[in-house]
């Protein structure tokens, strides 16, 4: 194990991939030491997103907000409109949150303690052993997607996912060194995501090719396998867009528990299943007109339709409206941003 663990060390040395909260080998034996708060930031909004999609609000993130002070600090509606398009809301609510308690209960400095870390808003078990392993090099097994689909080839695991997890977090756990687990643990993500990717591995490349057991097997391309998912329903919603003679916009904040929590919107009816009654009472009294087409997209568990009405209403109508001036598309969460859009095509 620990030969399989300093080849595959030996391979990220060189072929570590470059990251804006990464700290390289090479920097590392420098002298430099990862950011935790950094860190702790690029767990969050990779948790279900991709590192191409997270990228760009990581960098805005830590301009903006370049210390755990600084975000807890920050106005709620700021941060939520600075996450608006990376999907998983409830991710930047319980950024605040920890945010928040690492200053009120830590200092402003994220513990270097497992268990610590497993008590901060929004940090599962998942977070912790990343943060503990990464941050402050301690030894914890961390297993994402990447891991999963490695460990499945290398010991030949046909037991399906999810019900595979334990068995592959018990041979990543075997593999993890005492010494530079943080690496160790970036090492085995980046093999599975540039080398035993999900299709067509490199095979003829990667530094584990020798004792792979399903590469002896002739079955890596069919790892790891998983049990099939439930068709995802459709549910369908209509939204209403009211601007006011003055440019302002009809909006309001969504109540915090449920999808698209804390974060800005179209007021509009409740989503559900195709077949069941859907209360479509307009928000304000206007001459609301359907406009053509409609919105489409697909969240973890459903997909949405929406119906979009519009209406241009007189400066004095009641209702929550906000300037124009202050009024930002992209602070909408994609799918409130995707109305907009039809209505101005």
């Amino acid at each position: 194990m620990r030969d399989l663990s300093d080849d595959l060390l030996e391979w990220y040395d060189v072929h570590a991939r470059a990251m804006p909260w990464r700290v390289s080998p090479g920097a590392k034996k420098a002298g430099a030491r990862p950011d935790p708060y950094a860190v702790w930031m690029s767990e969050i909004m990779l948790q279900q997103t991709t590192v191409a999609a997270v990228t760009a609000y990581f960098q805005r993130f830590m301009a903006r907000w370049p210390t755990v002070a600084d975000l807890a600090a920050a106005e709620d509606s700021e941060v939520m409109g600075e996450w608006a398009g990376l999907g998983y809301y409830a991710r930047a609510r319980n950024l605040l949150k920890c945010a928040r308690a690492v200053v009120a209960d830590h200092g402003g400095q994220f513990p270097a303690d497992h268990a610590a870390l497993l008590k901060l808003p929004g940090i599962g078990p998942y977070t912790a052993a990343a943060i503990s392993s990464i941050a402050f090099d301690l030894r914890h097994v961390v297993v994402d997607g990447n891991v999963e689909r490695v460990m499945a080839r290398m010991f030949d695991e046909h037991t399906p996912l999810p019900a595979a997890k334990p068995i592959l977090t018990d041979h990543a756990e075997r593999l993890t060194p005492d010494q530079r687990p943080g690496d160790y643990a970036q090492a085995v993500m980046d093999l599975g995501a540039t080398i035993c990717s999900p299709k067509s591995p490199a095979c003829g490349i990667c530094p584990w090719r020798d004792p792979c057991a399903a590469r002896l097997a002739g079955t890596a391309a069919e790892l790891p396998k998983k049990t099939a998912k439930k068709p995802k329903p459709v549910r369908h919603g209509t939204v209403y867009l009211a601007q006011r003679e003055d440019g302002a916009w009809l909006l309001e904040t969504r109540a915090e528990k449920g999808l698209l929590g804390g974060m800005l919107g179209w007021p509009g009816s409740d989503w559900v299943d195709i077949g069941e009654p859907r209360p479509v009472a307009p928000p304000i009294h206007a001459p609301w007109v359907k406009v053509d087409g409609e919105v489409r997209h697909t969240f973890t568990h459903f997909h949405l339709m929406l119906d979009v009405m519009t209406a241009r209403v007189a400066n004095d109508a009641t209702g929550t409206f906000l300037p124009h001036d202050r009024f930002r598309p992209s602070d909408l969460p994609t799918v409130m941003r995707k109305a907009y859009d039809l209505v101005h095509k």
